[in-house]
């Protein structure tokens, strides 16, 4: 099975995941406490790739192969992590995240932060 964004569910990387941990038995390890570390630890893997370079060196990071391979690395396991803490507690990822983007979108009106990186309390 070849995945791909364009044609994946979110269904079919959450049961990939929840498959890939039942056949090794690691649900006994990935308790929330441990899932959230784990994301956290691997989130420092990938911004490692990025420290001390210019916005101009980061943004073209990813033109090199080898570099690229090792980030698609990083962000896989970021958001491998992120399916197991989603499967382990029960949440409905989509559903999420439709309503934290209808909360920052009433945080964030277009007419305040277009074009802005303030925080919310500062627009």
């Amino acid at each position: 099975m070849q995945l791909k964004d364009e044609i994946t569910t979110l269904a079919q990387l959450k049961n990939l995941s929840a498959n890939f941990t039942k056949e090794r038995d690691w649900e006994q390890f990935h308790a929330p406490k441990n899932l959230c570390m784990a994301m956290a630890a691997e989130v420092g893997e990938l911004m490692e790739h990025y420290l001390w370079l210019t916005v101009e060196e980061s943004s073209s990071l990813t033109a090199n192969p080898d570099k690229k391979t090792q980030i698609e690395e990083e962000l896989a396991d970021v958001f491998l992590f992120s399916l197991q803490f989603a499967n382990m507690t029960g949440i409905d990822i989509a559903a999420a995240i439709e309503a934290k983007v209808a909360k920052n979108a009433s945080k964030y009106p277009v007419s305040k932060a277009k074009g802005r990186a303030d925080k919310y309390t500062d627009l």
